[in-house]
């Protein structure tokens, strides 16, 4: 009975690995038609440094993640200038900067690997097992023209949670036809998702869990500020059914010349604002997402919005996504910006369109499927 149970295992976990080695549906919006590594032998790296190399490598690959890949403390630890702009309490965040201004001044201490992430070269997919696919202490950047790779099912978790500036999650700059999907991330320094200047084209970002619950954060109370960052001179970024919980602004930041279609996110939780952003040339269509206990849904944005307020003004959608925009729903939450803006809709015009669903199905689904796991 014994050999019978290990031998059952065995089998089981090589049926799982078997699952895990193949990603699970395909890309919607704009990432759609991206294959990363392809048909390549499917990879498990032994450890930290194995990871690190295929990541990084020119060759098509497939990478599976079957554990916990640790770089807390493998790189040392800095110390430096911190400052409490937001408070000297339990919880609060600290900026690591030289210049405090009128705000109190410390000597930090932080572990260094977090704060620079783990270059992703083209043609790659990282895919987890499970829950197993764990990556702590470091993030993934996407720039200088990596293209064509996707993330599935993985986990990344502490990244200096109590310090801004203590490291990103997930960065782009410069990258072109990247999926990140199932993707949980937790406990992250500063941005969970972070676009820099250089032009980030052709990306989904889906069915991710932003863990926004942390034990320090800039208003002081566990929920998280800095969440998505957008800034890029041209990005396209389809963000659909993302559970966006426990947070306070930047939900996105959407700035630069970035084309947004955020369909069929849920908003869950959130103390201060969803949407904000300072630059004009940004643009975004809001569609079949659902707001929830979020104390406003905008603040101190200067861009271009439509944000899909009644079925009669959303039929005017046909133009850019060739259908009609679903209904936003906000349940406890602020009101709805009267953000009807249309003159973007032609940008859309070359892009693959995410469906859409009825909110009411979002506020249900999306909570119970995105993120690690949940495959």
């Amino acid at each position: 009975m014994k050999l019978l149970s290990v031998t059952f295992a065995a089998v089981l976990g090589l049926a799982q690995l078997g699952i895990a080695q193949k990603v699970s549906g395909a890309a919607q919006g704009f990432a759609s038609g991206v294959t990363g590594g392809g048909n390549a032998a499917p990879q498990t790296p032994k450890d930290i440094n194995e990871l690190k190399k295929l990541l990084a490598d020119p060759s098509p690959r497939v990478i599976v993640l079957d554990k916990l890949y640790d770089y807390t403390g493998t790189e040392g630890t800095s110390k430096g200038t911190v400052c409490a702009n937001w408070g000297e309490g339990a919880k609060c965040q600290k900026i690591i900067q030289d210049d405090c201004g009128s705000a109190a001044k410390s000597t930090g201490t932080w572990d260094t690997a977090a704060k620079t992430p783990i270059d992703v070269a083209s043609h790659k997919t990282i895919i987890g097992v499970g829950n197993k696919g764990i990556i702590k202490g470091k993030g993934l950047r996407f720039r200088g023209g990596a293209t064509n790779i996707i993330v599935q099912n993985i986990q990344i978790t502490d990244l200096n949670p109590q310090y801004v500036w203590g490291g990103d999650a997930i960065s782009f700059d410069g990258a072109d036809l990247i999926w990140v999907d199932h993707v949980t991330t937790a406990r992250i320094g500063r941005q969970h998702y972070v676009f820099g200047f250089n032009t980030s084209k052709r990306v989904t970002l889906s069915n991710n869990f932003i863990n926004g619950d942390s034990p320090f954060s800039a208003g002081c109370n566990g929920y998280h500020y800095w969440t998505f960052e957008m800034v890029g001179k041209g990005d396209q970024i389809t963000l659909q059914n993302n559970h966006i919980y426990h947070t306070s602004g930047r939900s996105p930041a959407l700035s630069g010349g970035t084309l947004l279609h955020a369909v069929n996110n849920v908003w869950d939780g959130n103390t201060g604002h969803a949407l904000e952003g300072g630059e004009a040339t940004a643009r975004g269509i809001f569609e079949g997402n659902v707001f929830t206990d979020v104390k406003a849904i905008v603040a101190d944005f200067k861009g271009k919005a439509f944000f899909s307020p009644d079925a009669n003004s959303n039929k005017q959608c046909s133009s850019a996504l060739g259908r009609a925009c679903e209904v936003n729903v906000l349940t406890k939450s602020g009101t709805l910006p009267p953000l009807k803006d249309t003159s973007f809709f032609g940008d859309f015009k070359g892009l693959e369109i995410a469906p859409a669903t009825p909110a009411s199905q979002a506020a249900v689904n999306v909570p119970k499927n995105a993120g690690a796991g949940k495959i």
